[in-house]
C-alpha cells in the first residue's frame, strides 16, 4: 500500500517496546516484496550490538536508522549506511548535535519528548531548523507531520526528506491507506 502511494523508503521498526514493532521474520517477508528503488530501513532504539547483528542477518535492509542514545562509533560499527535520529527540543543546537555523527548518511530530526524515542505526534519548532545544512546526507524531518502540515514544513525547512508514522495511522501501528495517499500527494505537490 505505501509503495503504491509513492514512498521512497519504508521503515521497519525493530524496537520491541513500540506499538509499531515488526518481528524480524515478518520484516524479512515484507522487505522481500519491496521494489528495488524503494529503500528498506531498519529502525533500532538502544539495541545491543548482538541484537542489531542478529536482525541484520535475518533481514536485508538498505539503511539502518538509530533512534536511541547510540553514539557515532556504535552506529558505524555495522559497516552499513546509517542515519541517526536526533530528538530536538526548543533551543537545541541541531547543527552541534549533528556534528557528533560524522559517519551518518543523513540526520533525522524528530521532536523531543522526555523518555520517548519518537512516535509522539509532536512537531519541532520548524523556525529553528531553517537554513540548517546537515552534512552529506541532508536532513530528514519527522515529528507530528500529517497531510495537513507537511507542505508547510517542507516549504519552511526544505529537508531532503520527510518521515511519517503516526500522522498516517488510524490507530497506533495501523496505517490508513487514504491518509498515506493524502500525505504523499501533499509531499509531491510541494516537492
Amino acid at each position: 500500500m505505501v509503495v503504491d502511494a509513492g514512498v521512497d523508503a519504508i521503515g521497519f521498526n525493530m524496537y520491541p517496546s513500540s506499538p509499531r514493532y515488526v518481528a524480524p521474520a515478518l520484516a524479512r517477508q515484507l522487505c522481500a516484496q519491496v521494489p528495488v528503488f524503494v529503500s528498506r530501513v531498519g529502525l533500532f532504539v538502544n539495541a545491543s550490538q548482538a541484537e542489531v547483528e542478529a536482525v541484520c542477518r535475518q533481514v536485508e535492509f538498505d539503511l539502518l536508522q538509530f533512534h536511541g542514545d547510540e553514539d557515532n562509533d556504535f552506529c558505524a560499527s555495522f559497516g552499513r549506511p546509517f542515519i541517526k535520529a536526533l530528538r530536538v527540543a526548543a533551543g537545541d543546537d541541531a547543527a552541534a548535535m549533528t556534528a557528533l555523527y560524522p559517519n551518518s548518511h543523513g540526520i533525522l530530526l524528530d521532536a523531543y519528548a522526555d523518555g520517548l524515542y519518537g512516535g509522539t505526534g509532536r512537531t519541532i519548532d520548524w523556525q529553528q531548523l531553517t537554513g540548517l545544512a546537515l552534512g552529506k546526507g541532508g536532513m530528514v524531518l519527522a515529528g507530528g507531520l500529517t497531510a495537513d502540515n507537511v507542505a508547510a514544513a517542507i516549504t519552511l525547512v526544505r529537508p531532503h526528506g520527510v518521515d511519517v508514522s503516526g500522522g498516517v495511522e488510524r490507530a497506533k501501528g495501523h496505517k490508513d491507506a487514504e491518509q498515506v495517499r493524502r500525505f504523499m500527494r501533499a509531499v509531491r505537490a510541494t516537492d
